[in-house]
């Protein structure tokens, strides 16, 4: 039996809640990848297997069990950097020496940011309290918590915790150790309960999907970089900010999205895809509202702090605006292997890449253009997962930074954009790889580290890989008929009113085009289901 027909007579996208076993695309039989995992355990699921009648493991309670595997093996992919030892003088220290972060490849920002943002000192609180760096020299600049409002409050949260552990330790409540690896250890505890979060919104999102989400539960860049630095709290409110998009609650997605920009900005970047669709369907209430909520869920965070505490509030900014290429951007790939200089030329301390930013910025702008020429253009609305996917990935390609827990960011879109599972296993498997090599150019050839060059050249293949999945969605924009997620008879799952909305605006050098090859949505959606059925007869 073909995976093609399988739930194929049901057009419209129900909640997950309510599809029944008939309706769940079955991994074994659609794709070639769960199909060669299941051989070891006898082979794809049969055609009158039981399905859905187990009283506790359903899809999404085994997808939230390889996530809790994954991020377990991601905790002690990390716990070699939070190893204490006692010094001579008996002192317990962590241990970092010999660069042990970088040769046991265990590095995470969160255990040096316990010290640098004076999270280890009590009585402090992000954004009132300063430092001073670089203190009687020339360079000297007063710091502040560098990171958004609420992941600065998370750190200071878990901060608060680890010295409330400290002083129960000390009581014999509860077992002591170093300040900093009890406040990793609670730090991953709520990273990982964020991870959960977003696994659990894909699951709900795919609907008949649901077992794509098992690939957001076990990929490799969770396993590496799910402890590397905060980003999970961001892919948490993303991804359920699109599950309330999909749900038909646009209010309470813009909270979501507004929540995720307090966290990291890109959760921002859904409103112009959804924008853009909900132009072409004529839904821009349904986007005013969302687009609302966001600003003003952002602007309540983020308000009193813009207030009271302006100075340490901005120095997000000021480090984004002053921070110059990163190793591992397109730009300093050109520069290294050209001996370009930047745009900007040799740069002051404290000297803003002015030009750079504005290339970055502008280019970012050029490729959102892009797509939403793409998005009005296309034969058939596009799903909104694909043109999340698109613009995030045009950021990060842009953007003079691509910090290595970025590419989290891209997990769930991924799956939700094009769920090949082999496709995107290799993307996850690559893109996590980068990390060795990044540890070994960290380490510095005066210690046996890699050369530069090296480490850049996994830069571009990343790059490359990711460059190809954007060119295979745009495929399946253009040629929705070969879309995994729609051969099934659906329109979008993450649609919410623009599932199977009719289009208000199209470009017009299409709609002559359009209106030969699609007359209608139902013509569509019964050609797509045909030829599923066609497919089930010829396989049978």
């Amino acid at each position: 039996m073909s995976s093609d027909s399988y739930g194929s007579q049901q057009t419209s996208t129900p909640d997950t809640a309510s599809l029944d076993a008939s309706q769940r695309v079955i991994p074994s039989w659609s794709d070639p990848l769960a199909e060669a995992v299941t051989r070891p355990v006898g082979g794809p699921l049969g055609r009158h297997a039981a399905v859905g009648r187990h009283w506790f493991w359903t899809p999404l309670r085994v997808c939230l069990l390889l996530a809790v595997l994954g991020l377990t093996a991601g905790w002690f992919g990390k716990a070699a950097c939070i190893q204490q030892y006692v010094t001579e003088q008996g002192d317990v220290e962590l241990d970092w020496r010999s660069d042990r972060q970088y040769v046991a490849m265990c590095y995470s920002d969160i255990v040096p940011l316990y010290t640098a943002e004076r999270l280890d000192q009590e009585d402090t609180f992000p954004y009132a309290t300063s430092w001073v760096e670089n203190e009687g020299t020339e360079h000297e600049q007063v710091r502040y918590m560098e990171y958004p409002v609420l992941s600065g409050l998370f750190q200071w949260v878990n901060a608060t915790l680890t010295h409330g552990w400290g002083a129960a330790a000390q009581s014999g409540w509860l077992p002591g150790a170093l300040p900093v690896a009890v406040y990793f250890n609670i730090t991953a505890f709520f990273l990982s309960a964020a991870w959960l979060v977003t696994v659990w919104a894909v699951a709900r999102t795919a609907q008949r999907r649901v077992w794509d989400a098992a690939l957001v539960a076990v990929s490799p860049l969770v396993v590496v970089h799910a402890f590397t630095n905060f980003d999970a709290l961001a892919t948490a409110a993303a991804a359920t900010g699109l599950l309330a998009w999909a749900r038909r609650k646009p209010v309470l997605a813009g909270v979501l999205l507004g929540a995720g920009a307090a966290t990291k900005l890109y959760p921002l970047f859904f409103l112009g895809p959804l924008l853009v669709l909900c132009l072409r369907a004529g839904k821009l209430g349904a986007w005013a509202r969302t687009a609302g909520a966001a600003a003003v869920t952002w602007g309540v965070l983020n308000l009193p702090f813009m207030i009271f505490l302006r100075e340490g509030w901005s120095e997000f900014f000021r480090l984004n605006t002053q921070r110059d290429m990163d190793p591992d951007s397109l730009y300093n790939v050109v520069s290294y292997f050209t001996g370009w200089q930047g745009f900007d030329g040799p740069l002051a301390q404290g000297q803003a890449p002015t030009i750079l930013n504005t290339v970055s910025g502008a280019l970012f702008l050029a490729l959102c253009a892009g797509i939403a020429y793409v998005a009005l253009s296309a034969p058939r609305r596009p799903r909104v997962a694909q043109l999340c996917f698109l613009v995030v990935a045009a950021f990060l390609l842009t953007n003079k930074v691509w910090s290595p827990q970025y590419s989290l960011w891209l997990v769930p879109l991924a799956v939700l954009a094009i769920p090949r599972w082999r496709l995107l296993l290799g993307w996850m498997v690559v893109d996590a790889l980068v990390w060795a090599p990044r540890m070994f150019y960290y380490l510095g050839m005066d210690n046996k580290g890699l050369p530069e060059g090296w480490f850049l050249g996994t830069v571009v293949v990343r790059d490359v890989v990711v460059v190809l999945l954007c060119v295979l969605i745009l495929r399946e924009i253009y040629r929705p008929a070969q879309d995994l997620v729609r051969i099934h008879g659906v329109d979008d799952p993450a649609g919410g009113v623009l599932d199977g909305a009719e289009d208000r605006i199209v470009l017009p050098r299409l709609r002559r085009g359009q209106r030969k090859r699609h007359k209608s949505r139902g013509e569509h959606l019964d050609s797509d289901q045909s030829r599923s059925r066609r497919n089930s007869m010829s396989v049978a």
